[in-house]
């Protein structure tokens, strides 16, 4: 195994600066059990990951997915980003995401634990994202209820018969003639490896396939910075038809001019200058996305920390702020804070192939698309929080809806591993439609589906998959990967 740092090794007292500098590795080397072994080896139960656990298992493949958290469903339940993006047209009458996604979505809705929003013709604004009445990406979105969801998605990869391992991070890895062979784990029970024949790296962050060897990027080009994080916080008690009746009359959908006015009177102490709101399923209940916090690097354990303390921090003084001047908030509390950091934007795998922005304004046709998003550009400035570059000066963008390749998920050098989420191979700006949850969700439906169409090889090989076959069999199970001109706004 590799080496860990000393950080315990002057237990009992501290270190000086000299003896810090002088201190060195322990190397840590133990036993550790090969407990068992699968055809698929899924790390991370977030979007990405529950969608290839149960592609791979549904077509008859002993799978395992293992989840750092106590229940599935990553930032949209852990981490209170209780909306599904990116899946739905904006005028909310097409799926652009199919297959998994829709199943979930469309079985959720009709047990009562997410919502289908619709554009609403008598209204200015929509609440779901105060997009204007008649459609937009957030209107488009899937809220859901957290616990219930946790529930629902867990309840449906083991009727699915997916095993799962809970709290349990993956420490290490082994590899072998540019193959991964086990993956060293840790939880309550220690230390343990489980041997597969296929891997899927659905951490979001890249962490197998950095533990594997493969080649990453992690944040811009030059400084290494990354977008700004959240601490999602859910607030009930807002008496929603005065603050929809003020956001309609002023047309304030983020009380842009009210913060100006605020910060000018020392009022508003934050570095972003928006107020963002999405309803739940329940009038009067918000998921309140406004923090933005900057300088957090969601790859080390005391950076994350920190953003931690401060997104708790604000949302103390964001409610306090809401309380006193936003009309409807005066009764707002606070429902529940995330006990896990909302981070958009970590490392990325180099692979043979890198979706472009210009691809995307070029209008490009891949003959391996397997999948869509309908979000925008999304990643803010990692120093400007409330700054989209993409926004300011948009590039002529052909199409709204972005493709999604399979050679994206392809990393280098490890050939039996699959990257699905927003870790993928992407220029920088393209991770803004492609990070949110329904189209993190269909790679991870691809991922699966390509485990099981590698797995009939002698020696599996990702890079070895016909693409026609695997675009066959998405077709198959009701995934998306045709474009359909009706996805595009009408303007």
């Amino acid at each position: 195994m590799k080496r860990f740092p000393a950080s315990g090794s002057g237990a009992g007292r501290g270190f000086s600066g000299t003896e810090k500098e002088a201190a060195m590795d322990i190397r840590l080397q133990k036993a550790v059990a090969v407990t068992a072994e699968y055809d698929i080896l899924v790390c991370g139960g977030g979007p990405a990951g529950l969608a290839a656990a149960l592609a791979g298992r549904r077509g008859g493949l002993r799978t395992m997915l293992l989840e750092a958290e106590g229940q599935l469903g990553g930032m949209g339940t852990s981490g209170l980003v209780s909306h599904w993006l990116g899946g739905r047209s904006e005028d909310c009458r097409h799926w652009v995401v199919g297959g998994i996604f829709r199943e979930l979505a469309e079985a959720a809705a009709a047990g009562g634990i997410a919502i289908l929003p619709k554009p609403e013709p008598g209204r200015h604004h929509s609440p779901f994202g105060w997009n204007p009445a008649a459609g937009g990406s957030l209107t488009a979105g899937v809220p859901f209820d957290p616990f219930l969801m946790a529930h629902f998605l867990e309840r449906t990869l083991l009727e699915a018969g997916v095993d799962i391992l809970y709290m349990t991070r993956v420490v290490d890895a082994s590899v072998s003639d540019g193959r991964l062979t086990h993956v060293i784990l840790h939880n309550k029970s220690g230390f343990s490896a489980l041997a597969a024949r296929l891997f899927v790296d659905a951490t979001g962050d890249a962490d197998l396939a950095a533990m594997s060897g493969c080649v990453t990027r992690l944040g811009r080009d030059g400084d290494g910075l990354m977008t700004p994080v959240t601490l999602q916080v859910h607030m009930d008690g807002i008496d929603q038809e005065a603050l929809a009746s003020y956001i309609d009359s002023h047309d304030a959908p983020r009380f842009l001019e009210e913060i100006v006015k605020l910060r000018g009177r020392g009022e508003w102490p934050f570095a972003y200058d928006r107020f963002i709101s999405v309803q739940m399923l329940r009038k009067g209940t918000f998921m309140v996305n406004t923090p933005r916090i900057t300088g957090i690097d969601g790859t080390d354990g005391a950076s994350v920390t920190r953003g931690l303390i401060q997104g708790r921090r604000e949302i103390v003084e964001l409610l306090d702020i809401m309380r006193r001047h936003l009309p409807g908030c005066a009764d707002a509390r606070i429902r529940a804070v995330a006990p896990l950091l909302g981070v958009r934007e970590t490392r990325r795998i180099e692979g043979g192939f890198m979706l472009r922005v210009e691809d995307l304004v070029a209008g490009t046709e891949f003959p391996d698309t397997v999948g869509f998003s309908a979000y925008g550009w999304d990643l803010p400035d990692p120093l400007r929080p409330s700054w989209q570059p993409l926004h300011e000066k948009p590039p002529a963008r052909k199409r709204a809806i972005t493709p999604i390749p399979y050679r994206i998920m392809l990393p280098i050098p490890v050939g039996n591993l699959l990257c699905p989420g927003r870790a993928v191979s992407v220029e920088r700006e393209v991770l803004g439609p492609l990070r949110v949850q329904a189209p993190c969700m269909a790679m991870g439906e691809a991922a699966g589906t390509a485990c099981l169409l590698a797995a009939s090889s002698p020696v599996p090989a990702f890079p070895d998959v016909d693409a026609g076959a695997l675009q066959a069999a998405l077709r198959g199970n009701g995934a998306v990967v045709d474009y359909d001109p009706d996805w595009e706004p009408k303007r």
